[in-house]
């Protein structure tokens, strides 16, 4: 028997509910970086670049971790850096390699952009945690 035929209507109900929830979360945060003046990419990038481990932050790591091509990437954080939001500085271990940094100014945007992504979160989560549940089921 295949996987799909075992699958039944309150499944259907619960992935509909859980793409649906994923959709509010991702309009949402489209809305609120548009509020700071950035795209969501844009914010994606800099959310990438602060969390990334020390020395570690590259083109490489933002184009992986946005499912993105080197190149695209590379112009995403050209546009950061012309945004005066991210600085290119060159790698002590690799001359060739630059590392990417937050500006102040970023900083600034993301920590008001992080803080009300993790309310909205918190506010989901129980939704989220129902549906997942229904999943498991």
């Amino acid at each position: 028997m295949s996987e799909t035929s075992t699958l039944t209507d309150a499944d259907y109900a619960a992935l509909a509910d859980f793409r649906f929830s994923l959709r509010r979360f991702q309009a949402f945060s489209e809305s609120r970086a548009a509020e700071c003046g950035l795209t969501p990419q844009q914010h994606q990038a800099m959310l990438v670049i602060r969390a990334a481990p020390p020395e570690t932050s590259t083109i490489g790591h933002v184009a992986e971790r946005l499912i993105l091509k080197p190149h695209s990437a590379t112009g995403l954080v050209d546009r950061l850096v012309a945004l005066g939001l991210v600085e290119r500085r060159a790698s002590p271990n690799d001359k060739r390699q630059a590392l990417l940094a937050l500006t102040d100014l970023a900083h600034d945007k993301l920590d008001r952009l992080s803080a009300t992504h993790r309310e909205e979160i918190r506010r989901l989560r129980p939704l989220l945690v129902d549906i997942l549940e229904k999943l498991e089921g």
